[in-house]
């Protein structure tokens, strides 16, 4: 790597802001320092190319030189159709005449002679400091980018924005509209998106979201998140920790999160997993019906932890229609501490001498009125050996008769989500 202070244009790829005029003390504004010092970096030497239209820079590093830099425009990449760039080391903080529909840093073109903008772009080790003026980084149509210990905060848009384009990995990094640790007497008005994906096949690893109206917004397809932990407004105060905004179409998962306070909602979910997941404060599983669809969906393996208010730990929005279309939906294996138990596999039993015994798994089953299949088995300590027979399951209620009068033990397992 060049040594410091070396002149722009060195053949190393190495440009440091300040050898452009940058003030890394925030008092004089950065904005075109910065600006040139990209475009240099850009207009450098290529070596080759990675997909077909994005020019190899070879590993051109932007580097901030652990400053504190006043931006008043937002950073844009000149132009599209490069890539193996990163910008690194140092904090941006948007000006008070920052545009509030800009981000401090924008992966955008108008154009592009590939099928993406960029290719292996990444952020690492920033500060972005949005002074309530907007957002943080947008990320539009771009391929492989890398956000990697990022401190992003006083958004009042989006955190970090990731639109169409393949493969943002979002990792370590910290985002809150408010600098918090939980207990903000200002909770109820947190605004704005932490992360929103509106792209496929993105992850986000090992996040903390302290504060935001909604912490993750998913409306791409195939995106994963692991060790999330989001904090950000509680659900009782209307926030959301993770919103799955693609009726139909979700293919997400979620694993290994932390939703403390803050839930999740999923519309008409179709191929969704959450497990091995912790859900504090109440925080529950929203599903939402948009067209009454829920399919492919595991929710398994997961803890939850109230305050003995009887809130349920998965429950159903209808208010615009019932889950008419229900297949192969698991909600099983989920422990609870102060919260209700809802599941969609259930086992009950009952005891008693007559002909009738009923098993009513109402409290319990997820879905209203929907049993698809049942197993039962009937012991009988009687001298009589009686025929017996499923009757009714109406109202997520077991009903077994017998012809005769015996004393019996009935024992009743329910599913309702088998594979139709």
């Amino acid at each position: 790597m060049q040594a410091m202070n070396q002149p722009p244009g060195s053949r190393l790829h190495v440009y440091e802001v300040t050898s452009y005029g940058a003030d890394p003390t925030g008092k004089l504004d950065s904005t075109e320092a910065l600006l040139k010092a990209i475009t240099d970096a850009f207009n450098g030497p290529s070596e080759g190319f990675l997909m077909k239209g994005i020019a190899n820079l070879g590993g051109a590093y932007i580097n901030l030189q652990g400053g504190n830099y006043r931006i008043s425009k937002p950073l844009r990449l000149p132009a599209a159709g490069v890539g193996n760039l990163m910008i690194s080391g140092g904090t941006l903080t948007a000006s008070d005449d920052f545009p509030t529909d800009g981000y401090l840093i924008d992966l955008s073109a108008s154009s592009s002679s590939s099928s993406y903008n960029y290719e292996y772009i990444t952020i690492k080790d920033l500060m972005l400091d949005c002074n309530y003026r907007g957002g943080g980084i947008s990320v539009i149509n771009s391929l492989r980018t890398s956000i990697d210990n990022c401190y992003i905060t006083h958004f009042n848009t989006e955190g970090i924005l990731v639109q169409d384009g393949h493969e943002t990995y979002i990792r370590n990094s910290f985002l809150g509209q408010h600098i918090t640790a939980g207990g903000d007497p200002g909770e109820r008005n947190f605004s704005g998106t932490a992360i929103s994906l509106m792209g496929n096949d993105n992850a986000v690893t090992d996040v903390v979201i302290f504060s935001a109206a909604i912490g993750v917004m998913i409306s791409g397809q195939a995106n994963t998140l692991s060790g999330v932990h989001c904090y950000n407004k509680a659900t009782g105060f209307g926030g959301t920790g993770i919103y799955l905004k693609l009726p139909g179409l979700t293919q997400t998962r979620i694993v290994n999160c932390y939703l403390d306070y803050s839930g999740i909602v999923a519309e008409d979910p179709v191929q969704l997993t959450i497990s091995s997941s912790f859900f504090l404060g109440d925080a529950y599983i929203l599903f939402k019906s948009v067209k009454g669809l829920a399919k492919g969906i595991n929710i398994v393996d997961n803890m939850f932890s109230g305050s003995n208010k009887g809130i349920e730990i998965v429950q159903l929005d209808q208010s615009k229609g019932p889950f008419k279309q229900i297949d192969q939906v698991v909600v099983d294996r989920n422990n609870v501490n102060g919260m209700n138990l809802k599941a969609t596999v259930a086992k009950g039993s009952v005891q008693g001498n007559g002909t009738s015994w009923t098993v009513d798994f109402s409290p319990v089953l997820l879905f209203p009125n929907l049993i698809d299949h049942v197993q039962y088995s009937v012991s009988s300590s009687g001298a009589l050996f009686p025929s017996h027979a499923l009757r009714n399951v109406s109202e997520n209620r077991v009903v077994i008769e017998s012809d005769v009068a015996v004393p019996a033990s009935v024992f009743v397992t329910v599913d309702q989500g088998v594979s139709s």
